[in-house]
């Protein structure tokens, strides 16, 4: 195994699996939830209560805690309309950018996201219905914009080393 390999699968293991896992836990809360509410809704005309705060919340954890194993894999939703135009001597470079900036705004993000976490406490905001605390779902969001940003940059190292040569995530 090689550095670089060794490097990656470190990160893919250490950094994502487990909040692949979490997120696969909670988009199947997700559905066992919606399922109840569902079948309660029209079956018995009663509907889980705070089913759509619950529904908000964890679609939140499920988005976010998948959101640096996107990264890492390069993921993200993209357009590749002018991808033909590009030379082939410049997909690395153009990765690298793409990258960089994807640090740059993920790390902004977080920031700003863990200030509205801090007012969220300080002013003690809590769901309308269930009364759930709400700064730690911020907090959640801004840690994982932040591990993003992380392994976005360590993405744009991979490209500066050459370890990375094609946005599919494949190592030379």
């Amino acid at each position: 195994m090689t550095a670089r390999t060794f490097l990656e699968g470190r990160a893919e293991r250490w950094l994502t699996r487990p909040l692949v896992l979490l997120g696969g836990i909670l988009l199947f809360t997700l559905m066992v939830l919606t399922c109840i509410d569902v079948v309660g809704r029209y079956l018995f005309n009663a509907p889980l209560q705070g089913a759509t705060e619950l529904t908000r919340l964890l679609m939140a954890g499920v988005i976010f805690a998948a959101l640096p194993a996107v990264c890492l894999r390069e993921d993200h939703v993209t357009v590749d309309l002018l991808d033909s135009l590009v030379p082939k001597w410049l997909m690395r470079a153009r990765q690298l950018a793409i990258n960089l900036t994807c640090t740059v705004i993920l790390a902004v993000i977080s920031w700003r996201v863990w200030l509205l976490a801090e007012r969220a406490g300080q002013y003690g905001d809590r769901t309308e219905y269930l009364q759930i605390p709400v700064a730690p779902v911020v907090y959640f969001i801004a840690l994982m914009c932040a591990m993003a940003a992380l392994v976005a940059a360590l993405v744009c190292a991979y490209y500066l080393t050459g370890r990375r040569h094609d946005a599919s995530g494949s190592m030379p």
